[in-house]
């Protein structure tokens, strides 16, 4: 049930938000939200990471299509189980989806969250997706640390 609840919320949020900045902003605008640390700048992403790849987002459509179904499939199976994994599914799996209606609708990524004044422009399923990734981590980690714990 968490990963339903998280995938479904992470489209929502991700989508509203990047709605509001489509309404509110117009593309190449940037607000400061907190000096230094955090702004709002408007941007749109027709590639990938970094904007990487550029003209060939509906390739990656595709594979987060694929990527998902992968999800969905390993979950059926059993393999994805326990809270963390739940978790970590729920985050890629939305983050996934959320770029992907960009890219089937709009054919670019409407991306507005620079951290820093020499981070890479975000929105919030790449928020997402890297929460997912690092809780994949957790979960990799976890056994092995409690060996360790327990030797001591």
């Amino acid at each position: 049930m968490l990963f339903y609840v998280i995938t479904i919320l992470v489209i929502i949020a991700d989508q509203a938000a990047k709605w509001g900045v489509r309404s509110n902003m117009q593309l190449g605008e940037t607000i400061q939200v907190w000096s230094g640390h955090l702004q709002f700048t408007y941007y749109e992403n027709s590639g990938a990471a970094f904007s990487s790849f550029q003209g060939y987002g509906k390739y990656f459509a595709i594979i987060a299509v694929l990527f998902v179904a992968g999800i969905f499939y390993y979950r059926r199976k059993g393999e994805l189980r326990g809270p963390i994994l739940e978790a970590a599914t729920g985050f890629l799996a939305g983050g996934a989806v959320g770029n992907a209606i960009d890219r089937v609708i709009y054919h670019q990524v409407t991306d507005f969250l620079v951290f820093g004044s020499r981070g890479g422009i975000l929105n919030l399923a790449d928020l997402a997706i890297n929460a997912g990734g690092l809780l994949v981590v957790v979960h990799l980690l976890k056994e092995p640390l409690k060996r360790v714990m327990i030797r001591r």
